[in-house]
């Protein structure tokens, strides 16, 4: 069974995404994000399904050298930890950006500096989380398997769409993989199109995901390209 990401339906609100999706799966990643922010986790009560979070991540810079915005960010992340907490949902999360090339190693430090305050508030709080790998943006971490020491022991939130955009998704795939994110590109632009629609192999991504025993999420940007995706996937 495959988790689907409400990423597909962000356009509605989220309680018409949990009614639609949970026609479909057990398993629903919120996107903690814009439309479908949570200041509480009531609403998920009333649905019989498993959760997975994103943390939110737009306008969130947990490598950010200005404190007071690493400090907030850090605190965003927490509170999504929060709500996870009381679901029994893992959390995955972006890893930090830096804005200029000659701040990419202080801006590491305070990555490091909150993956480190995560870690214990995730501890004390019985809560998992993942980082996922970035598609070809300038100046964010995370990008190639080569950055993987960085995340100091995380899990890997596999993002196969990101990993195809850098020319690295095999490289990726030889690594332990905890979550992961389907979808498809062309290799040029971030667009989360159905799989299939694309030019990324899923064998061998699907060999992984069975490998590792890791937990499969379509993060397709539309409801028909997921349910497109499910029947591709099915056949492999």
């Amino acid at each position: 069974m495959f988790g689907i990401s409400t990423f597909c339906l962000h356009q509605h609100p989220l309680a018409h995404a949990l009614e639609v999706l949970s026609s479909h799966t057990n398993l629903v990643e919120i996107m903690d994000d814009g439309p479908h922010y949570l200041a509480s986790a009531e609403l998920l009560g009333s649905y019989s399904l498993r959760y997975a979070f994103h943390a939110p991540s737009r306008g969130v810079n947990i490598a950010s050298l200005l404190e007071p915005i690493r400090r907030a960010s850090v605190e965003v992340i927490e509170h999504c930890l929060d709500l996870a907490g009381e679901v029994g949902a893992p959390v995955v999360i972006h890893p930090g950006y830096f804005a200029w090339e000659q701040e990419r190693e202080p801006a590491l430090r305070q990555m490091e500096l909150s993956l480190r305050e995560l870690k214990a508030y995730a501890a004390d709080h019985g809560v998992t989380f993942y980082i996922e790998n970035m598609g070809n943006w300038n100046y964010f971490f995370l990008r190639t398997p080569q950055e993987l020491d960085i995340i100091d022991g995380i899990g890997l939130a596999l993002d196969v769409g990101h990993a195809h955009l850098n020319h690295c998704l095999p490289g990726f795939l030889t690594t332990r993989i905890s979550h992961v994110h389907i979808h498809d590109n062309d290799g040029r632009d971030d667009t989360h199109l159905a799989v299939g629609k694309g030019s990324i192999d899923f064998v061998p991504v699907m060999d992984a995901i069975r490998r590792d025993h890791a937990v499969p999420v379509i993060e397709v940007s539309t409801f028909e390209g997921t349910c497109e995706s499910i029947r591709a996937l099915d056949r492999l």
